[in-house]
Parts: C-alpha cells; sequence; structure tokens
C-alpha cells in the first residue's frame, strides 16, 4: 500500500502491518511446532503469545483439537507460485501432531 496522507490511508497501512505481523508469527509458530514434532530436545519455544491471531489459535496448533487445514490452489499459470507456497505451507502443517481429547467438567461425569 501507498502511504497518501489520509487517515484512512493510515489506518489500513496499519490494519495491513498488524495482519503480516499476524501472518509471520503463524509462520513461526508452525516451524516451531514442526521441530517440536520432530525432536522435542531440540526444538524452540513456540511463540503462541507474540500475536492475538496465535493467541486465538492456540488450542488448534498443536493443541488438544481436531484441526483441518484448506488450502485453495488455483490451476492459472499465473498462479503458480502463490500455489507452490500454499502447498509447502501445507506440507509444513501436515507435520503438526495434535492430540485430540475431550474436555469434562469436573461436576459432569458423563460425556454426552
Amino acid at each position: 500500500l501507498k502511504e497518501t496522507g489520509s487517515g484512512r490511508d493510515k489506518r489500513m497501512l496499519a490494519d495491513a502491518g498488524h495482519i503480516n505481523k499476524s501472518l509471520y508469527t503463524l509462520g513461526k509458530v508452525i516451524r516451531g511446532l514442526e521441530r517440536l514434532a520432530r525432536d522435542p530436545s531440540t526444538a524452540p519455544r513456540v511463540p503462541y503469545r507474540d500475536s492475538a491471531l496465535t493467541k486465538l489459535l492456540i488450542s488448534s496448533l498443536g493443541g488438544s483439537s481436531k484441526t483441518l487445514m484448506v488450502g485453495c490452489c488455483a490451476s492459472s499459470d499465473k498462479a503458480i507460485p502463490e500455489t507452490l507456497r500454499t502447498v509447502d505451507f501445507a506440507a509444513r502443517v501436515r507435520g503438526i501432531k495434535n492430540l485430540p481429547r475431550v474436555h469434562v467438567a469436573e461436576h459432569q461425569n458423563l460425556v454426552q
């Protein structure tokens, strides 16, 4: 985005910066979880708390939830670079292992 002088453009530029930071942090979390799945003893700290997006997704990313990753790929020649990035991202996400379990409150001994 090109910055002009208006307040609206500055807000859009700031929002785009926040989105890019969140997506960058999501990539760091996925790389950390992938390393953790390969060798837990050498894996770095997974930076869940570095962005609001990854805080929201903490139970879905290597947590106790079932998670589905959907990647959209286009067949157009113009979309080949983006499609390759999507496939690479999906391959990295595939390495993450979740341990889904049912959470039951202590006062409820039955799972419905």
